[in-house]
């Protein structure tokens, strides 16, 4: 099975570059899921043929939003995570099917001057727990837009971003929490020493000069990393400031 995530900073932006479509037919993934949508469910005019289509869209247009295409029809789909403090911002699709979960997240940036950290870390903790639930019931696959770049491997410049969103002590040591709970990042497993990014500012012509960060993931169940066969970034995708990720998957 292959598995692919791709921010791609406004569905209907990044469908009108043309990229996307290509790029789906030629990899041909089982599940692809997005964040930053931008969208509410009727401005979506693509019929993404052969695939059931998972919308989470925020209250607020124009903003946030997930969406998860699956080939296979899921057991079940739920939508956000637990916690009524939480503002509906559609981040969180979570996926059932018959031996493992699929969640796709898009997780809150904790902005200029680590303005929105304090809510950033309780959306984390509640995160946790909720993929924790699930692994404690089959196996997960969690992908998205994790808005941290965990290890300085992980970006070009960690010494001028130590103190900035995605970059923070605070976050990273979630993402650190997370691992420890019972999951592997899988690119790191497979690759522990390649310098690969997945986003890049449009400032500067960071893209052309690949000053960037890898914030996007899969993460998977420990006892099923085994089954990870390969862990992709396909940085030559263009038509957002993020590029695809995927996941090569066998024995499922």
């Amino acid at each position: 099975m292959k598995f692919i995530n791709w921010n791609v900073n406004g569905l209907r932006a990044c469908l009108s570059k043309g990229t996307l479509i290509p790029f789906m037919e030629k990899e041909n993934p089982d599940i692809m899921a997005f964040e930053e949508t931008k969208m509410q469910p009727e401005q979506l005019e693509y019929n993404f043929e052969g695939y059931h289509l998972y919308m989470n869209s925020a209250e607020k247009k124009g903003y946030s939003g997930t969406l998860v295409l699956t080939k296979k029809e899921p057991l079940s789909v739920s939508y956000d995570i637990e916690g009524d403090d939480h503002p509906k911002e559609g981040r969180v699709i979570t996926l059932e099917f018959e031996d493992y979960y699929f969640v796709c997240a898009y997780v809150p940036n904790s902005k200029d001057g680590l303005l929105r950290l304090d809510y950033r870390m309780h959306w984390e903790d509640d995160l946790r727990k909720h993929l924790k639930k699930l692994d404690a019931v089959k196996p997960v696959f969690y992908t998205g837009d994790l808005n941290v770049a965990h290890e300085e491997i992980d970006l070009k410049n960690p010494d001028t971003n130590h103190f900035n969103a995605g970059f923070s002590d605070e976050e990273r040591n979630k993402f650190t929490e997370l691992l420890s709970a019972g999951f592997k990042d899988t690119f790191r497993e497979l690759y522990p020493e390649k310098i690969q990014y997945s986003w890049w500012s449009y400032r500067m012509k960071a893209r052309e000069r690949n000053v960037g960060w890898r914030i996007d993931y899969f993460v998977v169940s420990d006892r099923i990393m085994k089954n990870i066969k390969d862990s992709v970034i396909y940085d030559d995708i263009e038509g957002s400031d993020h590029c695809p990720v995927g996941i090569i998957v066998e024995g499922l």
